[in-house]
């Protein structure tokens, strides 16, 4: 089974420039833990994961310094660059493979550079659990 055959394409992005604060609530409303962050080409250049965002925010003490954090911090500056990335003619144990090794839990799909899809350590289960893999 292909990448391209799992993997979703309704994909909520984020931009370089978008606050944090943003992004977080674009995370809880979508149900995810992770935003890729896309340039005006739509090509993934990072990633903003949940992970991120707590690692950023515990470096502030008070709750005025959080508060700053969230309105004036852009996604570009607490973003992991060179977010992992996979065809969408790749083969599915090849995604699961990359997720286990590089420890992430989901993969951006590009087709020629450009953003066309996610898949995610659930998409895998699910279609495992299905049959259907």
């Amino acid at each position: 089974m292909r990448v391209a055959e799992l993997m979703r394409t309704d994909v909520r992005t984020a931009a370089p420039d978008e606050r944090v604060a943003d992004v977080v609530q674009a995370m809880a409303d979508s149900h995810i833990s992770g935003l890729p962050v896309v340039d005006s080409a739509k090509r993934v250049i990072g990633v903003v994961s949940a992970t991120d965002v707590l690692q950023a925010i515990a470096e502030h003490a008070d709750e005025t310094a959080r508060a700053r954090f969230f309105e004036h911090t852009m996604a570009r500056d607490i973003m992991t660059p060179n977010a992992h990335t996979i065809e969408p003619d790749a083969d599915v144990r090849e995604a699961a493979q990359r997720m286990l090794y590089a420890e992430v839990r989901r993969l951006f799909v590009e087709d020629h550079g450009r953003l066309v899809g996610v898949i995610s350590q659930t998409d895998i289960a699910h279609a495992m659990g299905s049959g259907r893999v």
